[in-house]
């Protein structure tokens, strides 16, 4: 073999492995920007908990992706527009509020990311103006019924349109929307822009011990939590 043939050779078998490694980088930037079956780590933990404070998870906090965890994911994603894949990807994580390798997310939008702080801030003051004194779950609910509006065509589509519709919220008509907030209002408003709504969809809520409506009580009732009866 000539020398010529000799360097060739070499730089064939070295363009081979540098292209290997470039390949084998590719390939864990890909992995690395999605969780699935199979992942384990802080972030399996974090999508796992925060699912789990949703209502969508009923598993252990163990930081591996198994059936179940990939089960809770598609249930989040079906209830989300999203492709229910059971894979958390950029669009998934952004609306969990979750960071992957390679993706960004922020925790102040929600899962089309046209919520603002602005709008957090003002859902947050409604929750605490509406039902400050209800459980957290019951602060969700109510944060959630205001996002359920945004998203019928029945009503404004805007967290402040909705917020501000006459007669809508009686924390807007005496004056409580007013008040500011608390770290539990607002972790609760996030939470009902992250997806977890305790209502099952529901557009109306009302006080059975105070409201004089009867139209209210002829609404379809989906379920109690604390002092409000939500509807659809």
């Amino acid at each position: 073999m000539t020398q010529a043939k000799t360097i060739k050779i070499v730089a064939l078998i070295m363009a081979l492995v540098a292209l290997t490694v470039v390949l084998a980088v590719l390939t864990s930037q890909a992995n690395a920007a999605v969780v699935k079956v199979g992942s384990r780590g802080e972030t399996v933990r974090t999508i796992q908990t925060k699912l789990k404070r949703w209502g969508y998870y009923t598993g252990s906090v163990d930081g591996i992706f198994g059936a179940k965890t990939k089960s809770a994911v598609q249930y989040f994603q079906r209830r989300n527009g999203l492709t229910a894949d059971g894979i958390v990807g950029s669009a998934t994580a952004k609306a969990m509020g979750v960071t992957l390798s390679g993706t960004s997310s922020s925790s102040g939008t929600t899962t089309s990311g046209k919520l603002s702080n602005s709008d957090l801030y003002l859902l947050s003051c409604c929750v605490y103006g509406e039902a400050r004194g209800e459980s957290y779950t019951g602060k969700v609910a109510v944060a959630a019924v205001i996002l359920n509006r945004v998203k019928s065509s029945k009503f404004p589509n805007s967290i402040s349109g909705v917020i501000y519709q006459t007669g809508a919220f009686t924390c807007v008509s005496d004056g409580q929307i007013n008040l500011g907030t608390n770290d539990e209002c607002t972790r609760a408003a996030q939470d009902a822009m992250n997806g977890w709504d305790p209502t099952g969809g529901a557009i109306y809520y009302f006080n059975p011990a105070t409201a004089t409506s009867k139209w209210i009580w002829s609404r379809p009732q989906l379920v109690t939590i604390g002092k409000h009866i939500f509807c659809s």
